[in-house]
């Protein structure tokens, strides 16, 4: 399937999520305020990890091996068996550890142990929220992208109605709750479209794990696992620092403008996930693979330019529609995380290299050195520029991220014949 058709059909799935995101953020504004956005940011980074353990960190491995076993139906079944196998026991340990420290959690990451029950909410829904993404890496790795975008379509619609009616009759604790189980009820929508596929064998699913699968799938393990522990601890980390330095209402403006980046650019980075990945897992010519990267950075690159300069044109008005007035402060911080973003995009299809051709080392170094350069840089710009220094430290990490991508992946002929030489299946 080509780069434009997988744009459009994705996009109407990202039509129907950024239009139920925006509604949704006008009633959470209303309803919980730029505080309470702040803790509500500090909740989706703690379930992004939460979430990550339980399913194994084997999602990207399964797309990725999906893709490039499409002439190994047997060897197919070896690798979902494994990571089946592989999820449940990784959700079930997951769940219990989350029900019997859910005082802790809620104390350390959300400061206050009422909140415990939300922690409870997630160890429910965990092995559900889990077998779901599983359900939908292997859809990504079929390249089945109808049954893949009518499952978001309706994780988007379940997310607005759930969250805004449970925030409407119970605060913030409503909201928190609903964005605990949403994605374990979409399942019932995914099964409902996967199960008269001839692949979908769930009794043959459960069963002795293959080793050598799971060696495969040990590189995407320890990538996914990097980025789902230094993505958010680096997140929190700014987070305190902007609560400690500007208050918890400025933290909750720096969420709401990194919820507005991560709602434009998710019609981007959803359709590399679903295009770019399993189509670079598939090249073995180096030609080919330069010749589909110029062709992405040619067609998202100036998209994602577009994009950031319509929102900068009319930061006012999207301040208005998305949140209310009381987040007017945020408007400063516009500039520098549109620029970021567009940087963060062309970095992101170098990353995508090292993940469709399992660079595993080099993926986490990078990780690593983007989650201490944003942090590192927030506490630098800020004390030098005020509150807008976190969207120049942004800014910074992408391009110095860029930078270092660039050169582990295509920076000289040597690092292009690692490129496709490795690959962890």
């Amino acid at each position: 399937m080509s780069l434009i058709r997988t744009s459009a059909l994705n996009g109407v799935a990202v039509v129907v999520r950024i239009a139920t995101a925006m509604g949704l953020n006008k009633v959470l504004a209303v309803l919980v305020g730029p505080a309470g956005y702040a803790l509500i940011g500090q909740f989706q980074n703690l379930l992004t990890v939460v979430i990550t353990f339980a399913t194994g960190a084997v999602n990207t491995g399964v797309t990725k091996a999906t893709a490039e076993y499409h002439d190994d139906p047997d060897r197919r079944r070896r690798l979902w068996r494994t990571s089946a196998t592989t999820v449940l026991l990784a959700s079930c340990l997951v769940a219990l550890v989350t029900a019997a420290f859910s005082r802790q959690l809620a104390a350390s990451f959300l400061g206050d142990v009422r909140y415990a029950t939300v922690l409870i909410w997630v160890a429910i829904s965990i092995v559900p929220i889990s077998f779901n993404a599983l359900l939908l890496a292997i859809l990504n790795g079929l390249k089945d992208v109808r049954r893949y975008v009518i499952s978001n379509i309706a994780g988007s619609l379940l997310s607005l109605v759930a969250t805004g009616a449970l925030a409407w009759f119970y605060g913030l604790l409503g909201a928190l709750i609903a964005l605990s189980v949403n994605q374990g009820i979409v399942i019932v929508v995914t099964l409902l479209q996967v199960r008269r596929c001839d692949w979908f064998e769930p009794r043959a699913w459960i069963g002795a794990i293959d080793r050598r699968e799971l060696r495969g799938l040990a590189g995407y393990v320890l990538m996914a696992a990097t980025t789902a522990l230094v993505g958010p601890a680096s997140q929190l980390l700014v987070r305190d620092l902007l609560i400690e330095r500007f208050g918890l209402t400025y933290a909750g403006y720096w969420d709401a403008m990194w919820r507005i980046s991560t709602i434009y650019l998710s019609l981007i980075t959803t359709t590399l996930s679903l295009y770019y990945l399993p189509r670079i897992a598939e090249l073995r010519d180096w030609l080919e693979l330069r010749l589909e990267l110029r062709r992405v950075l040619q067609l998202v690159v100036p998209a994602t330019a577009f994009l950031s300069a319509i929102l900068f044109l009319t930061r006012d008005i999207v301040i208005s529609l998305l949140f209310s007035e009381s987040f007017g402060p945020m408007k400063t911080l516009f500039a520098w995380q549109l620029a970021g973003d567009v940087i963060k995009i062309t970095a992101w299809l170098f990353a995508f290299l090292m993940v469709g051709r399992g660079l595993v080392m080099a993926f986490i170094v990078t990780e690593i050195m983007a989650g201490a350069v944003f942090v590192l840089a927030t506490m630098m710009f800020t004390s030098w520029i005020g509150f807008p220094g976190v969207a120049a430290a942004h800014f910074l990490n992408y391009a110095v991220y860029l930078i270092a991508v660039a050169m582990l992946t295509v920076g000289t002929p040597a690092r292009r014949a690692r490129l496709l030489r490795r690959s962890p299946q």
